[in-house]
């Protein structure tokens, strides 16, 4: 679904429309022809679908009403932004969904008390990314004095862009779950992390890295990333 910005005219728009997709990057406003990703139905996608279903049953018919109002007051008061840089809410029920989709694809007991804390965890500023062709690894420090790391049930989950080309200097996707360090209370994971890169790589190849921080109450940060030129 395309979202689209009207003023003297379109002054914005970020989707797609019939064979044409709209974005926007540093440089401005682009359109490029719309191509159909495929659809492997891989197990870490039915992991994904299964646990969305599960939770959405959960919803409906586990939480209370007093958990489900906490939800809807955790969307209402914590704000968003769309694929436009707009300023939105989410509804409760889609904030459920997308902190406790990560729980459960991790196997873990999903958070039915809504947050009560109003805000998005912070980026990680020291979140950077190296990697090498010799070991196929991917080495990401952080810092380990975050909240996240100094709790248990806290988690720094990330993810593994496709390698590019050295010249390309934008990357949308696709992206692969690389790994999670969680936090603990008494002694917190000490950086850095280094994980089996989930796409082959190879020397000077250009690759980008997101992640996200998970709280233990389920509050769940916006991604945060870097990019690194792969070495030997």
């Amino acid at each position: 679904m395309a979202l689209i910005k009207f003023g003297g005219g379109v002054v914005g728009m970020a989707g797609s429309i019939a064979g044409t997709t709209f974005a926007r990057n540093r440089y401005g406003s682009y359109a490029r022809a719309r191509t159909k990703p495929i659809n492997p139905n891989t197990a870490l996608q039915q992991l994904v679908r299964s646990a969305l279903s599960q939770l959405t049953t959960r919803w409906a018919q586990t939480l209370t009403a007093d958990q489900r109002t906490a939800w809807n007051l955790y969307g209402a008061n914590v704000v968003m932004q769309n694929r436009l840089g707009e300023s939105i809410n989410l509804s409760g029920f889609n904030h459920y969904l997308r902190s406790n989709a990560w729980f459960a694809s991790m196997g873990l007991t999903p958070v039915d008390d809504g947050p009560t804390v109003f805000e998005l965890p912070d980026a990680d500023p020291t979140f950077a990314i190296t990697a090498s062709e010799a070991t196929q690894n991917i080495t990401t420090t952080y810092d380990d004095g975050l909240a996240w790391a100094t709790e248990t049930g806290g988690y720094l989950l990330t993810y593994n862009g496709s390698p590019q080309n050295p010249q390309r200097n934008f990357f949308g996707g696709p992206w692969r779950f690389q790994t999670a360090v969680a936090g603990v209370d008494a002694a917190p994971p000490a950086p850095p992390k280094i994980a089996p890169a989930t796409f082959a790589i190879t020397e000077l190849q250009r690759m980008w890295c997101y992640s996200r921080i998970l709280r233990k109450d389920g509050r769940l940060s916006a991604p945060f990333r870097a990019h690194v030129f792969i070495g030997a």
